[in-house]
């Protein structure tokens, strides 16, 4: 017997970290360049470069980790400072008790991703992530090539970090330095061998997933944040899912049919009790509910009716809004909507997404 299947984005919906990134600042300027790297994702995601899938920055930062002697333990050790997002452990566990199935669809390295789904309760078997042997891949690099990467630290921290805004200098420097100067070499076949789980790759690990847990994939639940995630999220909401944009931003919101805004995970078991109670029409008809009383919801949760909120959800929202700060559950119906509802609910979500991500939440 098929089970009702969940998938989450790791970085954003489960824990707040940007690894990568984080992993970066491990030397100097570190930051600085993955910034310049990030914008050029984006750039080429946007453009739609052919063989590339948005995160592979995780690929393109490669050269600047071996360079720098990182290794897999750095990487270990920077995810064990990761905070995992508030209420995301109960809600894996309740979904659990619910009879779900939850996984983990990430471009993190495995090495994070198998250390945030065990805090959270997501097995090994079911995280979907970046297999990097970066260890290994140090061994390959050649002394030759470090001159070279070298270089295109100091143009990028003296020519194109300053004017980080200006797309088209950093599109043409980097596409010299990664499509022509690394070309046969040993660090461009290190990079070849990495695949990083984002864009279409997340795609085929849903249907993967969904082949597997013998389920359709329109009564499939995917939750992404960003530009990694809006494959995954469109695919999901075409066949008739649910696809639910936490948290996001402007790359990810147009692509979901739900929108999320919180600070606790567990206002997600809203739409989960919807989903249980009546499918996805059910779930849209909860969320659109939630959407239009909003301001009554958040004066008296007691009054809320029983088919609109579970009972754990209700206490956690009588006990939110007796705090003094209180970043109010924001629930959106996003299919079909026009552009100046995208771009309220990308300001709403502004909000959230930086008292939960910090200074990741400027990252694509």
């Amino acid at each position: 017997m098929a089970k009702n299947v969940i998938c989450f984005d790791l970085e954003g919906p489960l824990s707040p970290q940007d690894n990568a990134y984080e992993v970066m600042g491990l030397f100097d300027n570190g930051h600085k360049i993955f910034e310049v790297i990030s914008k050029y994702d984006d750039a080429l995601t946007l453009e739609g470069r052919e063989d590339y899938e948005p995160g592979d920055t995780l690929s393109l930062i490669i050269p600047f980790l071996i360079n720098h002697n990182i290794s897999e333990k750095d990487i270990v050790e920077v995810s064990r400072k990761a905070k995992i997002v508030d209420g995301a452990g109960y809600l894996i566990s309740r979904l659990t008790e619910l009879g779900w199935s939850p996984h983990i669809i990430s471009t993190s390295y495995q090495q994070h991703a198998y250390n945030i789904g065990g805090q959270v309760g997501v097995p090994e078997n079911r995280i979907h992530c970046t297999r990097f042997p970066l260890n290994e891949f140090r061994k390959g690099l050649k002394k030759t090539e470090t001159p070279m990467i070298k270089e295109l630290e100091t143009d990028i921290l003296e020519e194109l970090y300053p004017k980080i805004e200006d797309e088209d200098r950093i599109r043409e420097r980097l596409d010299r330095f990664y499509y022509s100067d690394i070309k046969g070499t040993a660090i461009g076949d290190i990079m070849d061998k990495v695949r990083v789980v984002g864009g279409m790759r997340k795609v085929k690990a849903v249907e993967r997933i969904a082949e597997e847990m013998r389920t359709k994939r329109s009564e499939l639940i995917v939750v992404g944040d960003s530009i990694t995630d809006y494959k995954m999220l469109e695919g999901v909401r075409s066949e008739g899912g649910i696809a639910i944009v936490f948290n996001g931003n402007k790359y990810a919101i147009p692509y979901a049919n739900v929108g999320l805004a919180t600070t606790d995970m567990r206002f997600l078991l809203v739409i989960v009790a919807g989903y249980m109670c009546g499918g996805t029409s059910y779930a849209m008809d909860v969320v659109r509910e939630w959407e239009k009383n909003h301001k009554e919801f958040m004066k008296d949760p007691a009054a809320i009716r029983e088919d609109l909120i579970p009972e754990d959800v209700r206490k956690l929202l009588i006990e939110k809004t007796r705090e003094p700060v209180f970043f109010q559950p924001r629930f959106h119906y996003l299919q079909g909507s026009s552009k100046e509802k995208i771009d309220e609910v990308v300001r709403i979500h502004a909000e959230s997404r930086a008292l939960v991500r910090g200074n990741a939440a400027r990252l694509g």
